[in-house]
């Protein structure tokens, strides 16, 4: 397990994005697990700012979001959907093919959307894990 120590939220949003951007420099069509919440507001302006200055591309970066609230709509202002949206990827050039946020409105049975969702991450990525 890696553990970065930084003096504060600032400091950490951008060591984190530098280790996002290095892995996306590195392999372009990097498949991202992405996360919602405050705490990754800092790290997706950095990403933003690294896109729009240093010229950081996105184009062929694959992006699965881990949540979202049942119930709500991708449009709802409280949405999962909607965070991303506001927060990183009306700033960037993700392909939007390349977007992948549970849309758990779209199928009553949950269980069978999650297991189709999370197989589809499967497919996306190289399984590197051996247990």
């Amino acid at each position: 397990m890696l553990v970065i120590l930084q003096r504060g939220y600032d400091e950490l949003s951008h060591e984190a994005a530098r280790i996002v951007a290095s892995a996306v420099r590195k392999k372009p069509s990097l498949i991202a697990g992405l996360a919602t919440g405050h705490t990754l507001v800092g790290t997706y302006g950095e990403l933003v700012r690294m896109h729009k200055q240093e010229g950081l591309d996105f184009s062929r970066v694959v992006t699965f979001n881990l949540d979202e609230y049942v119930g709500l709509s991708p449009n709802h202002p409280q949405s999962f959907h909607d965070f991303m949206r506001r927060n990183f990827f009306d700033h960037v050039n993700v392909d939007p093919a390349n977007i992948h946020i549970p849309n758990v409105s779209l199928n009553d049975n949950h269980e069978e959307y999650c297991s189709c969702y999370e197989a589809s991450v499967r497919r996306a990525g190289e399984s590197t894990c051996s247990f």
